[in-house]
């Protein structure tokens, strides 16, 4: 929690990193409304509101905790913050855990104050599965936490973030139904999209919100998120860098 505080007030500090973090997700969310080919979206029984802010919630996270938490991973390290706190007190897993917690409460709050504003302002209804809809955030800030820690492995600098964080936010935008949904994309693409690592976490919010999904689509989606989760937390504790890179 002292970790948390202390990176909260640096974010704070931050003013990039804050425009980063609560307005970008905002304004994405909203340009995306107007590129969403509402005749398409019948065909999978959505409409132009349900697709916005189910992939809504997507480019929140995607922003606020990967996007963000690779600059402050690659920012610790680098000023040696990180080699500094090992070497006290602290876990691994709570330094880790503590740099990473001012941006999931912020993914928190801006997935929630979305929820609220689709259910009473752009006439969707209430989530019918919330369980479903829980998860699915809370597996996205983990498994996004995750993959940005792997993430700084190949990060030399906070500079060089906006081109490595580029591959996996331009291939979930378009791959794992943030503006278009799965279903419309060509049989063999969408097939492959759906094993993408954000796919599974936009499919269960879409369910929590909209329900429609059997038990056996469920069962595959969180098993897959879970995967994803499991093999992105080994991944961190096989290759993270603790010491800045030369």
């Amino acid at each position: 929690m002292a970790l948390g505080r202390a990176e909260l007030t640096l974010l704070w500090r931050n003013r990039t990193a804050m425009y980063t973090a609560l307005l970008l997700p905002v304004a994405m969310v909203w340009a995306t409304r107007s590129v969403i080919p509402t005749s398409d979206l019948k065909e999978v029984g959505l409409t132009r509101n349900a697709q916005t802010m189910s992939g809504g919630i997507g480019v929140i996270l995607l922003l606020v905790v990967y996007y963000n938490l690779v600059t402050a991973y690659v920012a610790r390290r680098e000023e040696l913050v990180l080699k500094r706190l090992r070497t006290g007190e602290p876990s691994d897993l709570e330094v880790l855990a503590g740099t990473a917690l001012p941006a999931a409460a912020v993914a928190l709050a801006q997935c929630t104050a979305l929820i609220v504003t689709g259910a009473l302002l752009l006439d969707l209804p209430a989530p019918r599965r919330p369980e479903l809809l829980v998860a699915g955030v809370l597996l996205g800030i983990l498994l996004l936490a995750a993959l940005a820690a792997v993430s700084t492995v190949f990060t030399r600098s906070v500079e060089v973030a906006q081109l490595t964080t580029l591959p996996l936010f331009m291939v979930s935008l378009v791959g794992s139904g943030l503006f278009v949904p799965v279903g419309l994309l060509p049989d063999r693409v969408a097939d492959l999209c759906r094993f993408l690592p954000v796919t599974p976490i936009t499919d269960l919010v879409r369910f929590g919100w909209l329900g429609g999904a059997g038990a056996g689509e469920i069962l595959r989606t969180l098993g897959l998120a879970v995967a994803w989760t499991v093999l992105a937390v080994f991944a961190v504790r096989r290759w993270f860098r603790w010491e800045p890179r030369r």
